[in-house]
């Protein structure tokens, strides 16, 4: 790939995000109803305060979930390529599940896997 290209491809990029957001702020939603601005769950009107404090434990999962969910997509390409690298593609993948099991094992030891 050339740089003028790269650099064409930039510029592109540039002018379609600035447009989008130009473009946003000149159309802004015309609805002034208050019941708009109010919080809701599922449809149904709060009861109580809306503004609570959650269990950060909530959060550490779902980040966790997250983490392993994302490093399994990248199981697809090597097992695609599996069969062209042969014993060098075997040795990564025994180094990804490696660290990957660090990051359980770390998970595991601080108690973030925990549902209370």
């Amino acid at each position: 790939m050339s740089s003028e290209s790269l650099i064409l491809f930039f510029i592109v990029a540039v002018i379609l995000v600035g447009g989008a957001i130009t473009f946003s702020s000149f159309i802004p939603p015309t609805s002034t109803n208050p019941v708009k601005s109010e919080p809701y769950e599922s449809g149904i009107p709060t009861i109580g305060k809306t503004w609570l404090q959650f269990n950060v434990g909530y959060y550490l999962f779902a980040i966790l979930f997250l983490v392993f969910d994302v490093e399994t997509v990248f199981l697809f390409p090597w097992a695609v390529v599996m069969h062209t690298l042969k014993a060098q593609a075997f040795i990564e993948i025994l180094i990804f599940f490696f660290i990957l099991g660090l990051g359980l094992l770390y998970a595991w030891k601080k108690h973030a896997l925990i549902w209370e």
